[in-house]
């Protein structure tokens, strides 16, 4: 069973209302350890930032919930999510509007590959995208161009050491545990070779999903929507699952973060303009 499948039906069920629905972020927040590490850098940012109101894009805004926690963290900036999904747009706006904050944060469909709006971010954030699209220099170009100077590019990409299923493609097929993917991977160095041609002075790529957070994910994330794939029974069983081993998987991505990793699944990347 892949992932995306299972993660869409878990959104509708916490759609029904904005009080599920950020429950689900919170609870996306918790078990995603790249949000951990995402998390890390935004508030790195928000330290060493100089702008009060920055003006920030989420690239691939997909559920939105991004957006509402960068939404809390910087509360009078103004962000834009774009996505290609017209469905993804059209809820999230509803959402922002349920919650008083359709003024702040809003979202429309675009392509990165043909979206570019010169100078207008401070920073730009893009989780989990790179790997779906195959055209990603010109995509990296469109954001340094979008990009005021000194702004800030955060990227959170599956590595090349088995980045499109956190482990090796065993039983799950010639794609994976995760679908759609254009390339399994990035090299650290190919990726900074890449940033750097796209217009960046200076770009910073460390691995996440090291020895801990594989372990998390693999128990957090990969054996439950496995369950879940195999029998709906498991949606039951489930929160006696997470109630038992949440604390040791929120202990080893806490870990993870706090480490600096030799190799790992996933790339976390900043890169300046």
């Amino acid at each position: 069973m892949q992932y995306d499948p299972i993660k869409r039906q878990l959104g509708n069920v916490f759609n029904r209302s904005p009080f599920l629905r950020k429950r689900f972020y919170q609870l996306l927040d918790l078990l995603l350890l790249r949000a951990w590490h995402v998390k890390k850098a935004l508030k790195k940012f928000k330290n060493e930032s100089a702008t009060a109101k920055p003006t920030i894009l989420d690239a691939g805004s997909g559920f939105g919930q991004y957006c509402y926690r960068i939404s809390r963290l910087f509360p009078d900036a103004k962000i834009l999510g774009v996505d290609v999904k017209q469905e993804q747009i059209d809820d999230c706006n509803r959402f922002f509007r349920q919650i008083g904050k359709e003024k702040l944060v809003s979202f429309e469909v675009a392509d990165l590959t043909q979206y570019k709006a010169a100078g207008r971010y401070n920073l730009i954030l893009s989780v989990d995208v790179m790997e779906h699209i195959l055209e990603d220099e010109q995509v990296f170009a469109n954001f340094s161009a979008s990009l005021q100077p000194g702004g800030l590019l955060l990227i959170s990409t599956p590595s090349d050491q088995g980045g499109s299923d956190a482990g090796p493609h065993e039983e799950e097929g010639a794609h994976g545990f995760i679908e759609e993917h254009v390339r399994d991977g990035y090299n650290k160095e190919e990726l900074t070779a890449k940033l750097l041609k796209a217009g960046f002075s200076q770009v910073e790529v460390i691995y996440t999903y090291g020895k801990y957070g594989s372990v998390a994910w693999k128990l957090s994330m990969k054996y439950p929507i496995q369950m879940l794939g195999f029998s709906k029974i498991f949606y039951l069983i489930l929160p006696f699952y997470y109630l038992v081993l949440f604390p040791f998987c929120a202990l080893l991505n806490y870990m993870d973060v706090k480490t600096s990793n030799n190799s790992g699944t996933g790339l976390m990347v900043s890169a300046w303009k």
